[in-house]
């Protein structure tokens, strides 16, 4: 069964430097490394301690407030440094990696024989539960939950992301066996979106319901689609996996091993190969794309959500996208005269770029302006494709009023929904800041 979903709001940025479709292996890095920061809303609990051996698939943290949730390493090798920062918050675990890979065996499973909660303790034991998350707010799900349904977005409309139909052709039968395995985890429908004008084995996967989407940014995002196909009430719970991750997880049921393999996207314009490499979880970055000048911004992620990060840093947990682009550390004399550049891509008129709809840009990571007052403008609404008031929303996020929060539609975003009013809001908020926020106090004060 397939639906239609047809977004109209919001904003394509049509960006140049866009990865070509072609898979290359890199060395691989001599570290690795985890980042709890990776995992929002969970405190680590060491399990291992510098000098340790370890295989691919051993846990080295868990979760203080949630023991059964487990995070492994994605490579065999010795546990070098712990890494941490103020009030001894842990903030890396660094693996001197293995030449090749020895793995903890978990046992080849066929999902069709096991229940759910079978299911569910051999996800928990394998390190694989943290590709599950929940909406609301955005944080790794509760095993304890039972979710109304399960949502997978295959549809990456964010700019120079990742193809996903490209970086899962090779792993259709890893991917159908995520399917059967997540299908368990709940009594709803899980819902599988995918690009209506692609043609790709994703059309054909048995155990979902097919939605076929269109539109502009960001109807790829997973938010978007829950909002159009099963909304979030209060005291529900939906869970959410990225596509990639399915693959990881039916390749778990299938060889009884965590493979811990990304196919990863470099992009941008100041990218030496745009291109897609294969890598391991926690990879360092440098040893993909090679050492880069000051000048340049490395981004762990796509440029409207990513993270910044530095040319030693390992890539984002859950992230298949590198993106490089110009710091853009100049000043451009006269930028806010009307029509002075049109190399900017703007949903104003204010700028040339509405007569070249086709046209790619060269964009940097300037703000092109500081902080401004919030005021009335319409901007917001006309990226939000969700059926909220995101300024009011935004606003009673600012001041952490919970009973207005609740009714103008938090349990419904997340920061990402929030990306485009960063970049098109002349008053210059970091709506995904802000965002993030409140959800953390939802957490902490309604639970």
């Amino acid at each position: 069964m397939s639906n239609d979903i047809k977004i109209k709001k919001g904003l394509n940025l049509k960006l140049k430097g866009e990865a070509e479709r072609l898979i290359s292996d890199v060395p691989r890095s001599k570290t690795f490394a985890i980042k709890p920061t990776d995992f929002h809303n969970v405190t680590p609990k060491m399990v291992v301690k510098p000098g340790d051996a370890v295989k691919a698939g051993d846990v080295i943290f868990f979760s203080k407030y949630s023991d059964s949730v487990k995070f492994v390493t994605p490579v065999s090798g010795t546990i070098s440094e712990v890494k941490r920062g103020a009030k001894r918050k842990i903030l890396e675990v660094i693996i001197d990696a293995d030449a090749t890979d020895d793995y903890k065996e978990f046992g080849v499973k066929n999902p069709a024989d096991l229940s759910s909660e079978e299911i569910k303790t051999h996800l928990l034991e394998s390190g694989c539960w943290p590709f599950i998350k929940q909406r609301p707010y955005d944080v790794i799900a509760n095993p304890e939950d039972s979710p109304k349904a399960i949502f997978i977005s295959a549809y990456a409309s964010a700019p120079l992301a990742a193809d996903i139909e490209f970086i899962l052709k090779d792993r259709k039968e890893d991917f159908q066996a995520g399917i059967d395995a997540l299908s368990k985890l709940t009594t709803g429908k899980t819902h599988l979106s995918v690009d209506k004008n692609a043609n790709s084995f994703l059309n054909e996967v048995s155990g979902v319901e097919i939605h076929k989407v269109s539109g502009p940014h960001p109807a790829g995002n997973v938010g978007v689609q829950i909002h159009h196909i099963d909304p979030i009430n209060a005291g529900e719970r939906v869970w959410v996996v990225n596509p990639e991750d399915v693959a990881i997880i039916g390749s778990l049921f299938r060889t009884g091993k965590f493979e811990a393999t990304r196919v990863l996207a470099v992009a941008g314009t100041e990218a030496p190969k745009a291109q897609y490499f294969k890598v391991k979880i926690g990879s360092n970055v440098k040893d993909v794309i090679g050492a880069v000048p000051a000048s340049v911004r490395i981004i762990s992620g796509d440029v409207l959500t990513g993270d910044k990060i530095g040319n030693n840093a390992a890539v984002g947990y859950y992230h298949n996208t590198v993106t490089l682009i110009p710091e853009g550390n100049e000043y451009r004399i006269f930028g806010w005269l009307p029509f002075k550049d049109n190399n900017i891509p703007s949903m104003s008129r204010t700028s040339l770029a509405w007569l070249f709809p086709n046209k790619k840009y060269k964009v940097n990571a300037n703000l092109n302006g500081e902080e401004r007052a919030l005021v009335v403008t319409g901007e917001m609404e006309q990226v939000m494709p969700i059926d909220i008031y995101p300024m009011q929303l935004i606003k009673e996020c600012m001041i952490g009023n919970i009973e207005k929060m609740e009714n103008l539609g938090i349990y419904e975003v997340a920061p990402e929904d929030f990306a485009l009013i960063d970049y098109t809001s002349t008053s210059k908020l970091e709506a995904q800041s802000i965002i993030r926020g409140a959800l953390d106090l939802m957490i902490k004060e309604v639970g």
